[in-house]
């Protein structure tokens, strides 16, 4: 068989998702990610007219548990282990940079 993706497109890929790939593991993802796109080619050869679509393998329904009112945490017990904390708030690293200057 063909293999349907080549190093450019996973270069392509990489960049799209913000990853620094070397050769040797653009090269190497291109050997895996061709190897896949064979089997799923060999799986559309695969007769599924008759095959009724499933949500889950399993004859599971519901699974939910019922919704009940009850008392929360509270801010200290919900805070106690959170790495750093500013009063009654969790504090996280800035992820976005001002530019409204």
């Amino acid at each position: 068989m063909q293999q349907k993706i080549d190093a450019q497109q996973v270069r392509k890929v990489a960049k799209l998702a913000r990853l620094d790939l070397t050769e040797a593991e653009i090269e190497e993802f291109t050997g895996q990610l061709g190897a896949i796109l064979q089997y799923v080619e060999k799986m559309n050869e695969l007769e599924t007219a008759e095959v009724e679509p499933l949500a889950h393998c399993l004859p599971i329904h519901n699974v939910f548990r019922a919704d009940q009112v009850r008392e929360s945490l509270g801010t200290e017990k919900t805070l106690a282990n959170a790495p750093e904390r500013d009063g009654a708030f969790f504090k996280v690293p800035k992820i976005l940079e001002d530019s409204s200057s």
